[in-house]
């Protein structure tokens, strides 16, 4: 999801020892400020951050009064990082779902994007330099890279307006794993039209932000993409992404998996135990039966609700029906396009092979 790019100006400065307070993992890197090149920490323990759908500052009440820390005392006092993993997404695929299940004590600290990521990302499109944006990436996963309890690892799964930072992300830490999450090409469309105007608004946005960072190479002039109608924008930007994680698995192709939302959903058990085993994480049964009886798979992962596979395919056909017309024209296109710039609509080195 896109969110805030820009945090406020600092609260206040730390009146407190830097050193207490970014040994505690508690106290939350959440915002970077790169005019005075200071990191807000917020307190977020992890009751807090389990019941946030997204670590942004709508979800967040304690984002309105942050400890302000230079980045660099902020980085020389942090403890050493967890081992670091990534859920990459191409949004509306079940991935914030899935963050939630992993997060459990003794397995793994899971980060639902945390907007601190997304600061950086505004701060490039605003013409950061490459080398400052790189060298705090770097410094922020050191900070989010801290895990409420020794030995877990730290899950971190970025809105997928990072997508970008992908390659960068993982380059800097060699040890790091990826599943890359994406939804199928119609069910995608067919959330984004169920979400009415404020879907089709978000495409846009997200496609904007792709042509910023340069990732959609699809053959399309400007003037083709000004010709867009709602769907086909989301289409060219989903085919983006694919493109995107499509050379993720060619440059980190013993470091990467691809998985579908609806692999996911129709076997659980196996998508789990493969992606724990993947990072390296505790693969028994009972560890896993553990993640998957937790709330995630049972509630709407954005509202909480009760709420299931069955809800999930009413809704699905549901909109589907309704935007059919629409969804079958755009889809059509969408795969003439791919297929002119070579882009598979499913990427390789699925998970689950």
């Amino acid at each position: 999801m896109i969110r805030p790019t820009r945090p406020p100006a600092p609260a206040r400065e730390s009146a407190t020892s830097v050193g207490a307070q970014i040994g505690n993992p508690c106290w939350l890197a959440h915002r970077y400020d790169p005019d005075h090149d200071a990191v807000h920490f917020i307190a977020a323990d992890r009751a807090q951050r389990g019941v946030a759908t997204f670590l942004t500052d709508e979800y967040m009440p304690s984002s309105a009064t942050p400890i302000v820390v230079p980045r660099r005392d902020a980085v020389a006092a942090a403890p050493p990082a967890a081992s670091v993993h990534f859920i990459f997404h191409s949004a509306y695929c079940c991935s914030t779902m899935l963050a939630q299940a992993l997060d459990m004590p003794g397995f793994a600290t899971a980060l639902k994007e945390p907007v601190i990521l997304n600061d950086l990302v505004g701060w490039r499109h605003r013409g950061g330099h490459p080398a400052r944006v790189g060298e705090v990436l770097d410094a922020t996963l050191r900070l989010l890279g801290r895990a409420f309890e020794p030995g877990e690892a730290v899950v971190i799964k970025p809105s997928n307006v990072v997508n970008a930072l992908a390659p960068a992300m993982l380059a800097m830490r060699p040890q790091a794993r990826a599943v890359l999450l994406y939804a199928p090409v119609r069910i995608y469309l067919t959330s984004i039209a169920r979400k009415g105007m404020w879907g089709r608004l978000w495409v846009r946005e997200l496609l904007a932000k792709q042509l910023a960072d340069g990732i959609v190479d699809l053959g399309l002039t400007p003037e083709d993409i000004f010709r867009l109608t709602d769907l086909q924008a989301a289409a060219v930007g989903w085919i983006a992404q694919a493109d995107l994680f499509a050379g993720l698995v060619a440059r980190f192709p013993d470091r990467v998996r691809t998985l579908q939302s609806e692999t996911l959903l129709a076997n659980p058990l196996a998508a789990v135990t493969a992606l724990a085993r993947f990072y390296a994480l505790p693969d028994d049964p009972a560890t896993v039966q553990a993640l998957l009886d937790g709330p995630a798979f049972a509630r709407n992962a954005k509202d909480g609700k009760t709420y299931g596979a069955a809800d999930r395919v009413r809704e699905h056909e549901t909109g589907a029906a309704l935007h059919a017309d629409e969804i079958d024209k755009v889809i059509i296109w969408a795969e003439a396009v791919a297929r002119t710039a070579g882009v598979a609509l499913d990427p390789p080195a699925p998970l689950l092979g």
